[in-house]
C-alpha cells in the first residue's frame, strides 16, 4: 500500500493544528511538525505551539525538542525528519505533517536545493554592512538582484537575506534560479492540503491571536528570553518587537501593534510561498472536517 504524507499548510492562525489532530485521529496516525519556531522548548506562547491538551490528543514529533541555544537548521531538520518518517511509515500508511514554515515543508516534500559554493568573504562583507547600516540596505539590494526571492523570503530575517545575497553576488545569478532544480526521491507520496480564508478574516484571526498571547503572558515569556535576543531563533515575530519595548525604544502598545502588523506580513509571505505549489488542494478554514476527509480519501486512491 502506498505510503502517504499529508502535509497541511496555510497562513498563521488559520487552524492548521486543529485540522492536523482531526486527521491524525481519523487515520489513527501521528503528526510531524514542520514549524521551525515550535521546535524550541523555551518559545511556547509566542509561537502558538500546540497546548498540552492538543499534544495529548495525538502523538506529535518535533515540538519543543530543541533549545534556543542549540545549533539547529533546516538541513539538520531534513535529515532527522526523514529518519523519523521512515520509522513512522513502518507502522502507519499515512502520516500527517503540519507547519507554516515553507522552507522546512519543502525540505521534507522536495529536498533541499543545491547551491554553488561562493567566496566566504562575501558573507563577511554583508555581515559588516548589516552591522553598520542595518537590514534595509540589504533588503533593497536583494530586491534589485532577485525580485522573486525578495517577494517570498522572510525579509525581516537577516540570515535569510544575507544567504540569498551571497548567492546572487557570488554566482552572478539570482538565488531563485537555483531553487527546485532537482527533486529528491522520497519513499512516500505527498498530498498537500491548504487552509485559507479571505484577507480580512486572516488578519482578524491574527490580531485576536496576538491579544490572546498577551493574555497568556507572552510579555513574561519574552522577558525571560531577553538575554538571548542575539540568537537567530529569537529573531522572530512576537519576541523581537517586545525586545524593542524592553530596550525602551517602543511603548508596549506600539510593540503589540507591530507584532500584529508583522504577523500579517508573514501570513502574506506564507501564502505567496504555498500558492507556488499547484498540486495543493485548498479548503476554506471553516470547511467541515468530513468534507476534507472525503476529498483526502478520494485523492489518496489516485496516488
Amino acid at each position: 500500500m502506498t505510503k502517504v504524507l499529508i502535509s497541511i499548510v496555510g497562513p498563521t492562525a488559520i487552524g492548521k493544528t486543529s485540522l492536523s489532530i482531526a486527521l491524525a485521529n481519523y487515520f489513527k496516525t501521528e503528526i510531524v511538525s514542520s514549524d521551525s519556531r515550535q521546535f524550541f522548548k523555551e518559545m511556547q506562547i509566542g509561537t502558538a505551539a500546540p497546548t498540552q491538551e492538543e499534544l495529548n490528543a495525538a502523538p506529535h514529533h518535533f515540538i519543543h525538542h530543541k533549545s534556543i541555544v542549540d545549533d539547529y537548521n533546516v538541513g539538520t531538520f531534513e535529515k532527522e525528519a526523514i529518519e523519523k518518517l521512515e520509522k513512522l511509515f513502518e507502522k502507519h500508511h499515512i502520516v500527517i505533517m503540519v507547519g507554516g514554515s515553507g522552507l522546512y515543508v519543502d525540505a521534507i516534500t522536495k529536498g533541499l536545493d543545491d547551491f554553488p559554493k561562493v567566496d566566504s568573504n562575501i558573507r563577511q562583507k554583508l555581515k559588516t554592512q548589516y552591522d553598520n547600516e542595518g537590514l534595509k540596505p540589504l533588503q533593497e539590494q536583494l530586491e534589485h538582484l532577485d525580485l522573486e526571492t525578495y517577494k517570498t523570503i522572510a525579509l525581516d530575517n537577516p540570515h535569510r537575506v544575507m544567504r540569498a545575497l551571497e548567492i546572487c553576488i557570488g554566482t552572478q545569478q539570482p538565488y531563485s534560479s537555483y531553487l527546485n532544480k532537482k527533486k529528491n526521491k522520497r519513499p512516500f507520496k505527498t498530498l498537500t492540503i491548504g487552509l485559507n480564508a479571505d484577507r480580512e478574516t486572516i488578519y482578524k484571526r491574527i490580531n485576536e491571536r496576538v491579544d490572546i498571547m498577551m493574555e497568556q503572558s507572552l510579555l513574561e515569556e519574552a522577558k525571560n528570553l531577553y538575554k538571548f535576543k542575539h540568537l537567530n531563533s529569537l529573531n522572530t515575530v512576537g519576541y523581537k518587537e517586545l525586545f524593542n519595548y524592553f530596550n525602551g525604544e517602543w511603548t508596549l502598545e506600539f510593540a503589540v501593534s507591530e507584532i500584529k502588523k508583522n504577523s500579517r506580513r508573514f501570513a502574506k509571505r506564507q501564502l505567496t510561498w504555498f500558492k507556488k505549489n499547484e498540486d495543493t488542494i485548498w479548503f476554506d478554514y471553516q470547511a467541515p472536517i468530513n468534507t476534507i476527509i472525503e476529498a483526502v480519501n478520494s485523492k489518496i486512491k489516485t496516488l
